[in-house]
């Protein structure tokens, strides 16, 4: 089956960051598309891992026995915000469907029931978000800074984040999956 590029800006569209990006967090970024509109944009840098302790009035660490919470570097701007992505269907009034499967937001009482839960929903806790300008990511997409992929649950919540921008290239196949060979240090090359 051969891969038809996504050409779409809209909501649940997964932003690959091209080769050339080279700025910090944008670096062989994955970008989930959370709003898209003419004022403006802003989306979730989910392929970015983050290491430290939450405090614990927001989660306890000895009462996680959820295996499927990450967490996540979601952009530059507002890093002290906590957004919840999740795959729980269980509060439509508080949450925004984002693409099948993945849902935004939720309350501390949901997520608190969630990480104790053996069973419980896909979380990734994003710390920050990416924002533009109306129009803005426009212009960086025709000026070629972004690839498109169609965002899905399977991608944001299973795919192994540390591979993530280079699978999503492999599997847009041809002049794409020649790009995800390319090595981080171009020096070693």
């Amino acid at each position: 089956m051969q891969f038809v590029p996504h050409s779409e800006l809209s909501k649940g569209t997964l932003l690959v960051s091209t080769p050339n990006m080279e700025n910090g967090i944008f670096f062989r970024s994955v970008i989930l598309l959370c709003e898209h509109s003419r004022n403006g944009s802003f989306g979730l840098v989910i392929n970015k891992d983050l290491d430290f302790e939450l405090p614990e009035e927001i989660l306890s660490m000895g009462q996680l026995q959820n295996p499927c919470v990450g967490l996540r570097a979601g952009g530059p701007v507002q890093t002290n915000q906590m957004m919840l992505l999740h795959s729980s269907q269980n509060m439509p009034s508080q949450t925004l469907e984002i693409c099948d499967g993945v849902h935004l937001g939720g309350d501390l009482p949901f997520l608190q029931e969630a990480v104790k839960d053996k069973k419980g929903p896909e979380i990734l806790l994003c710390f920050g978000y990416t924002g533009w300008g109306g129009g803005q990511l426009e212009r960086e997409f025709l000026d070629g800074n972004w690839f498109l992929f169609p965002g899905n649950a399977k991608v944001i919540f299973k795919m192994p984040l540390e591979k993530m921008w280079q699978e999503l290239l492999r599997e847009m196949g041809g002049k794409y999956a020649a790009m995800s060979m390319i090595p981080e240090d171009l020096s070693l090359n």
